[in-house]
Parts: structure tokens; sequence; C-alpha cells
């Protein structure tokens, strides 16, 4: 078939060339989804009859059907850190059938002087349950970290894909900023794994020295599901009659509960737990009487969410400390907006629950 045959061939089947892109998009994300993987995002693309024809005329007589073309489907998959570019790999050869001859890990090949920053590239065949016309259609899959994407893509746009390209009196910045990338990789990927470190010691670390843990988003992500604020969570959710949102997702509530506790002036776990312990009754009291009136701020969630109990011990603090504001508890919280819930009337509602709850009775 000559190539304008196979331009014309690609057009006429090009429908069904996207809905494997589809199909294949849809498989990749389940399968990382499925293995707990926290990618950046998975795309895909087809290729556009134009750059077939011009891949064609740059490479005559290399491609005599379609079969032949292993690109006209193509999936990139990027990740946030560089070795979670192999655990992609990994998975992709367990769940399919890789054509070899035409797939290669560039990143092995790199030469202490090469140029270029680049990932992995597989060509892999199509499962019948895709797109059943095109069983058995190759297509590529490129996996990148999210640097190597970025360089991937500037070095396109800049139009130098090899070293020939480059003048002499700019190769050497390439190489000095290819060094860069490929450092941050590391120092990103050496900061995930100290995170990771981190949060498996916090119970040992808690146990034996609450003192010296820091209030962060980490140990507030262990505090939320241990007692004492598992327990008070629970308390005042059978006090409402609500249920309490365990598996809440909510990634950044930790972190505002932290940042609510060093507005407060709470920077350890040790403080936390004995402050938690002292105004337990409290701050169960203070947040039975209030919630009711903040219905239209937790109702739409079906309950209430971890760690209401220290945002309930954060209002009190704030109301009984002249120098600190309800308001802005409100704000770390991102509970503002227009109308009937605006920060004004919440603020307005909690100053007038704790007047009642505690005012009245510390004057009594």
């Amino acid at each position: 078939m000559d190539n304008e045959a196979l331009v014309q061939a690609y057009r006429e089947a090009l429908p069904e060339y996207e809905r494997l892109r589809d199909a294949v998009v849809a498989h990749v994300t389940d399968l990382l989804k499925a293995a707990g993987l926290n990618i950046h995002h998975v795309t895909g693309r087809v290729k556009r009859p134009a750059s077939l024809a011009d891949k064609l005329r740059r490479k005559p007589g290399r491609y005599h059907t379609l079969d032949d073309v292993t690109d006209l489907v193509g999936v990139r998959v990027i990740t946030y850190f560089a070795n979670d570019v192999n655990v992609v790999a990994r998975l992709m050869e367990e769940h399919h059938v890789v054509d070899w001859d035409n797939s290669i890990d560039k990143s092995k090949m790199h030469d202490p002087d090469r140029f270029g920053y680049l990932g992995v590239h597989y060509v892999l065949r199509a499962e019948p349950d895709l797109v059943p016309r095109l069983a058995g259609t190759r297509y590529e899959v490129q996996i990148r970290s999210i640097l190597q994407h970025a360089w991937a893509e500037i070095e396109h746009d800049l139009g130098y894909k090899n070293p020939e390209a480059v003048p002499s009196e700019v190769r050497r910045r390439f190489y000095r900023l290819a060094g860069l990338l490929e450092m941050a990789d590391e120092e990103f990927m050496a900061l995930h794994s100290l995170g990771h470190d981190y949060a498996a010691t916090l119970p040992a670390r808690i146990a034996e020295d609450p003192e010296s843990v820091f209030i962060d988003a980490h140990s507030m992500t262990y505090l939320l599901g241990a007692a004492p604020i598992r327990d008070l969570d629970g308390q005042l959710a059978a006090a409402l009659h609500v249920p309490l949102l365990v598996n809440w997702p909510d990634r950044e509530r930790p972190q505002r509960l932290a940042s609510l506790l060093h507005y407060v002036g709470v920077h350890s776990v040790g403080l936390l737990l004995k402050e938690l312990g002292r105004h337990a009754a409290e701050v169960e009291r203070f947040g039975a009487a209030l919630m009711p009136h903040l219905r239209q701020v937790w109702k739409p969630s079906g309950g209430l969410r971890p760690g209401i109990s220290v945002v309930q011990y954060v209002l009190l603090r704030a109301c009984a400390n002249p120098s600190l504001d309800p308001d802005e508890v409100v704000h770390l919280l991102d509970l503002s907006g227009p109308g009937p819930g605006s920060a004004e009337e919440l603020v307005r509602t909690v100053r007038e629950v704790y007047a009642r709850e505690v005012g009245d009775r510390a004057a009594g």
C-alpha cells in the first residue's frame, strides 16, 4: 500500500483509533488506581493524518500497512516522582503484551554526557476487549516523571531533539540544566521518602515523648484516628445523633486543623493531649450546644468530620482569649461565604453560644 493509500485508510479508520485511545486511557487509569499509585495525570492522543503523512515521507519504504505504525495511538503517564516511573513500567509489563523490539527504557541509555532527559517508552498490543476491530493493534505508552515531562516539552518547543541540533555555545547549558533537573527529581524522591519515614515513626514517638512531636499535617493525620480526638469526635456525633465521617476524603483537613492549633498557641502533641484531657467535658458540652445552630455548615456532608472536637476546642480558646478572634478560625477552616452561612453570622453564633454555655456558667 502506497503512502497516500495508507493515509486515506487511516482517515477512514480514525474514529476507531479514537475509541481505542479513550479505552486505553481508561484501562491504564484503572490499573494505576487499583495499584494504589498516586499519578499526576494520564493523557492520550491519536496521530493526526498530516503527521502520519509526514512520517511516511521521512521514512520511505518502512511502513506497508497501518499495523506497521506503532504510535498511531499514544498514552502518556506522568508521575510525581522519578522512582514511580519504574513502578508504572513494571505494571505495564505485568498486564500487557509488550512489543520488546520497539520498546525502550531510554533512561538506562543515558551516558554521563548524553543530551536529553528521557523516560520509558513501551509499545503494547491492544487487548480484544478494548476495541474489537483493532484487537492486537500496537500503541505507544510513554512514562515520565513530571520533571522529565517538563524537560521533554521544553526541549521539543525549542526544537533541540538531538545533540547535533544544538549550537556548541548553548550545549553546555543544556547539560547543566539536565543535571539540575535530575538532582531535583532525586531530592523530591528523598523528601517523599522522609515524609513516609516520619509518619511511620509517629506512633512510637508520641507514645514515648509527645512533647517533642510538632503539630503538623502528618501528626494530625495520625491523631485523628487515635484517642482522645477519635473518642471526643465520636461522643459529639453521638450527642447530635449523626454519624462521624471517619473516611472523609479531605486531604487538606489535617493541615487546616494544625493551622488552627498553632493559631491558639498549641504547637506540640503533648500540649494538645493535655489540653483535650483537661477540657474534654467542656469541649463536648460546647460542641453539642453549638453544632445544631450551624447545620448549614456540616449537614450537607451527612455527619461530623474527623477533628470536630479540635475545632470546638479552638473555638473555645478563641472566645476565651481577647487576643484571639473566632473570625480567624472560620477563615482557617475555609467556611466563609455569602448568604445565611456567612462568616459574620457564623462568628456571631459562636460568640452567643459561648456566652450562654460558658460565660454564664463562669458568672454563676
